[in-house]
């Protein structure tokens, strides 16, 4: 293909003509199949050339690199083989060709060349090939002669490159057996690079690349960490960085810093200390984005020491213990005092205007998701950190406080036993019935979803003369609350009835508490399913599900109940095959709904007799049938 052929060609891959680019698409792969070798020297000469629009060399770099990428992971593992298999020749002069487009003073055709050296790095550098690379990187990065630009530009290849090494590390065994692991010689360069990126007296620019790139290196350097000087030059340098005045360098120095949580657990006690005041310091005081990684690092110590304590507890079972490098050292448990008011006091930093079912994530919720795991480290420890705090504000007159305090009770609802946090659930349960109908959204919210967590963790703590209360009030709010509030009520119901699996007793005297209620929450249920907004907050799939349960855990004395709700099921599913659906989404919807009937008619099934059942057979029948016939293949 020449090289005019080949600009007009990607040129027209990006044509908003489906047709032209189409063509265009059909044009790159036939390339690819007739001459692989070819096609990568005409890819790279068109990334590296000057005089071609930026457009077309980012494409030509994009493609390069996808020539190298699979989602699958057989794929993957081909792709990186049909590349080693090319004569070594023609590979050493496209790399020499892309490598060169680093050092363009166009910043796309940077950025798509150190996506495509990158992809080949990938492969060769475990095999100890290529080693003008490295070279190449370290003098862009460390040499006077680069521009800030190309020092980015060096820094993000070598970011993209450790991650993507990290990635293909774990693939299958290809053409000649598994790659090796990076080779200590090479850790060694790439960190140099890196540290020299990352140092303060480098514009924020860089730090920030350099910073992302060591966090993505972090996975294969046990061996620089496993050397005290080494380990502690990298300390140094990150710890240095969270002070940047740029809050991206900020945010990512503390990136690597959850990474090395993550990695080097054992590694970590020689710098604790500094790691207490910065982390705590930044939760305080420091912008969201850099404080969520403060309180990322708190979370990822808590979820490795739950890991550790769980190891050690199989290995006691065993009559062992874990080795000293595979120890909890208690990291959390030792900053509980300091830990848990910074926790509590992000708790009443909401944002009332999030959508709660977008992809949001703030202060209060990464605070809320520590908490929890904090409690599930420590255990029994987190009652009397948290409780004052809790007993204190729930019933504030500011609503923030009132949410916090509650969401704080709900995220130490696991981990302590129940004789620690039973008593607090006892008395727990008036105030939260009462905030059901608090005048906030976010505390009814909140209060639902404590009920819900108290019904699945601690129902047995629940006094036996609120139940009816508590049934009631859960029901009261599914017909007339916001869908995320009532949603959280068909949890906190459907966690009630789950509470009533294997109850023997009910085998023998015929009922259960539920009874009395089983009518009414059925009935209110179907309601909640016909809601207009109920495909909101899984609202609808909620209500299915708390009526599955109910079915499943009803009392003998609920059997005609039951056999009343089957055959407004059996109409439901007949009506459903007239549901609109103009849309992929009124498709989904109406699949999902027909999905959800069939397996309710499924557990009422279940819990009914053949002779009971057998008239509702045929119209059973022939509505699965017909279910299966527009079901996709």
């Amino acid at each position: 293909m020449s090289a005019p052929d080949l600009t007009s060609i990607l040129t027209a891959a990006q044509s908003p003509d489906p047709t032209v680019r189409q063509n265009a698409e059909s044009a790159l792969a036939a390339a690819e199949q007739t001459n692989l070798a070819e096609f990568f020297v005409a890819l790279a000469t068109e990334l590296a050339s000057e005089d071609r629009p930026a457009t077309v060399r980012q494409m030509a770099g994009i493609h390069f690199k996808n020539l190298l990428v699979a989602k699958d992971d057989a794929l993957q593992v081909q792709k990186h083989d049909k590349w080693k298999a090319l004569p070594a020749e023609r590979r050493s002069a496209i790399k020499t060709t892309a490598i060169g487009a680093l050092r363009s003073p166009e910043p796309v055709a940077r950025h798509a060349a150190a996506m495509a050296c990158a992809e080949v790095a990938t492969v060769e550098l475990p095999y100890k090939e290529w080693p003008e690379f490295l070279t190449a990187i370290m003098e862009n990065v460390v040499g006077a002669g680069s521009d800030d630009g190309i020092k980015i530009s060096s820094l993000e290849c070598l970011g993209f490159t450790c991650e993507r090494i990290a990635f293909t590390s774990g693939l299958a065994a290809g053409e000649g057996g598994p790659p090796p692991e990076i080779s200590p010689e090479i850790t060694d360069l790439m960190l140099t690079t890196i540290v020299d990126g990352i140092r303060s007296d480098r514009p924020d620019t860089i730090r920030f690349a350099a910073a992302k790139a060591l966090g993505n290196s972090l996975s294969f350097t046990r061996k620089n960490f496993e050397n005290d000087n080494e380990r502690g030059m990298i300390f140094q340098t990150v710890c240095d960085a969270t002070q940047s005045q740029d809050a991206k360098v900020r945010a990512a120095a503390y990136e690597c810093i959850v990474q090395i949580a993550y990695q080097y657990y054992d590694k970590l006690q020689s710098y604790m200390q500094t790691l207490f005041q910065l982390t705590f310091a930044t939760i305080r005081s420091d912008e969201e984005s850099v404080a969520l990684q403060a309180i990322e690092f708190w979370s990822t110590l808590a979820e490795e020491e739950i890991e550790l304590m769980d190891v050690a507890a199989e290995l006691a079972e065993a009559g062992q213990t874990p080795p000293p490098e595979n120890q909890c050292v208690g990291y959390v448990k030792a900053a509980l005092e300091h830990l848990c008011p910074l926790l509590t006091e992000t708790l009443t930093k909401q944002d009332e205007d999030a959508d709660v079912d977008d992809d949001v994530w703030n202060l209060s919720m990464s605070g809320a998701t520590c908490l929890t795991l904090v409690a599930n480290t420590v255990e029994d420890a987190i009652v009397p950190a948290i409780m004052p705090f809790v007993q204190q504000h729930i019933q504030s007159e500011n609503w923030r406080y009132r949410e916090a305090a509650t969401m704080a009770f709900s995220s130490v609802l696991e981990g302590p036993s129940d004789e620690a946090i039973g008593p607090y659930v006892n008395q727990s349960i008036p105030i939260l019935l009462g905030a059901l109908s608090d005048s906030n959204d976010m505390v009814k919210d909140t209060t639902a979803w404590t009920i819900g967590r108290i019904c699945d963790l601690h129902v047995r703590s629940i006094p036996e003369e609120t139940f009816p209360t508590l049934v009631n009030g859960l029901a009261g709010k599914l017909m007339t609350e916001t869908p995320r509030v009532s949603s959280q009520a068909c949890y906190g119901i459907h966690n009630l009835a789950a509470a009533f699996q294997n109850d023997n007793a009910a085998a023998t005297s015929g009922t259960n508490a539920l009874s009395p209620y089983m009518a009414h929450l059925l009935q209110t249920l179907l309601q909640v399913v016909d809601r207009e907004d109920a495909s909101e907050s899984n609202l609808r799939i909620g209500a299915f599900e708390a009526i599955s349960v109910l079915i499943q855990n009803a009392a003998p004395d609920a059997k005609n109940i039951l056999m009343q709700l089957l055959p407004a099921i059996i109409d439901r599913l007949g009506q459903s095959f007239n549901m609109p659906a103009l849309t992929n989404e009124d498709k989904e919807q109406k699949e999902g709904v027909q999905g959800l009937l069939c397996g309710l008619i499924q557990v009422i099934s279940i819990k009914v007799s053949k002779e009971e059942l057998s008239p509702y057979c045929d119209s059973i029948m022939t509505n699965f049938l017909q279910v299966s016939d527009l079901s996709p293949d």
